[in-house]
């Protein structure tokens, strides 16, 4: 697109140059005027890419204007208090109340580390129970 931008600009300066006329010296403006002009008869498709690039700043601002991103977009969860590992002796986990209610019981955290869980795997029935996290309620 640029270069499209580019050859348009250098189509419609061609007179300008051709003349030596430098327009930050003072050129007549009824000049440049006529020339501009006649490089917009000449390529008409930049109205529709001015059309089309207006309404997509257009979209984007009226988006980011309704909706701004922010450095972290995770929601806030509420932690169970005096949760921490070093404060229950037992659970190596955090514990959080689910939906953010009170009232309800508290629940373990899943793992700060990542876990990647692989569902098709041919383990024998021991090594699965033992490590197989897919679809357990606790996990």
């Amino acid at each position: 697109m640029s270069s499209i931008i580019g050859r348009v600009a250098f189509r419609a300066t061609r007179p300008l140059r051709a003349s030596g006329v430098n327009s930050g010296a003072g050129a007549e403006t009824a000049k440049e005027a006529n020339v501009l002009k006649k490089g917009a008869k000449r390529d008409p498709e930049l109205y529709l890419l001015l059309g089309i690039m207006s309404g997509a700043f257009g979209l984007a601002g009226w988006h980011f204007s309704r909706s701004p991103t922010s450095s972290s977009s995770e929601n806030p969860v509420s932690k169970a208090q005096d949760s921490e590992p070093w404060k229950t002796g037992g659970s190596a986990r955090y514990q959080y109340h689910p939906g953010g209610d009170y009232n309800a019981p508290k629940k373990d955290a899943p793992s700060a580390l990542n876990e990647v869980i692989i569902p098709n795997v041919n383990l024998p029935k021991s090594l699965h129970d033992k490590y197989n996290k897919w679809g357990r309620d606790d996990y």
